[in-house]
């Protein structure tokens, strides 16, 4: 009797699975960009879902070494790192390119205990930024929270609603907004309708 094979050995967790789940994520608010870059990674969609499912898996485990830790082990060794300033407190930042996104980096800022302060999506060091001075510049994908925050400045953080989800709100136009971020990343934008009569509609959504 002929012995059954072996199971294929599971790949290693690296960048391509890590960039997998970020869409996950963003995909709940812009599926189209999200399935392009997943075929663009070359996955289908049950590969996304294990990344998903081994990524959470790491997060939730008792025996996890911590997120900084992870982040290492996952997308290797930082592209740079130096020291940096938020107001009275000092951090570190590590910075590691996302292929998907030339132009932008994945920052994790880590205390001096090694404990993970933020982690987002960031405008790559000497990589020019989108000009941004109306809303049709706030194109899905297009900016950071960062680049947002100082073209429509003041701006107003607003919780998001997950714990990788940030939200604006800002004046645009005479307008207010409402911007969503998934891992930094402007993923839409809500504007409120023109003043009119009472009873008029409750706001919309810019492309």
């Amino acid at each position: 009797m002929t012995a059954n094979p072996a199971p294929a050995a599971r790949q290693p967790f690296g960048p391509a699975a890590f960039q997998l789940v970020l869409l996950r994520r963003m995909a709940d608010f812009r599926p189209d960009l999200a399935e392009e870059a997943r075929h663009r990674l070359g996955a289908s969609l049950a590969d996304q879902r294990e990344a998903n499912k081994r990524w959470q898996a790491m997060v939730r485990s008792p025996r996890s070494r911590g997120a900084l830790a992870r982040y290492r082990s996952v997308l290797g060794p930082p592209e740079t790192r130096g020291p940096r300033r938020i107001g009275d407190l000092e951090c570190e930042a590590l910075l590691w390119p996302v292929p998907l996104w030339p132009d932008l980096r994945f920052e994790v800022l880590a205390a001096p205990d090694g404990a993970v302060w933020n982690e987002w999506l960031v405008r790559a060091p000497g990589a020019p930024g989108p000009v941004l001075e109306s809303l049709d510049d706030l194109r899905p994908w297009s900016a950071t929270v960062d680049e947002v925050a100082r073209a429509f400045a003041p701006v107003r953080p607003m919780e998001g609603s997950a714990p990788t989800r940030w939200r604006l709100g800002f004046a645009a136009g005479g307008r207010p907004c409402v911007a969503e971020f998934t891992y930094g990343l402007l993923q839409s934008v809500a504007v409120a309708d023109a003043p009119g009569p009472p009873g008029g509609g409750r706001g919309a959504s810019a492309p």
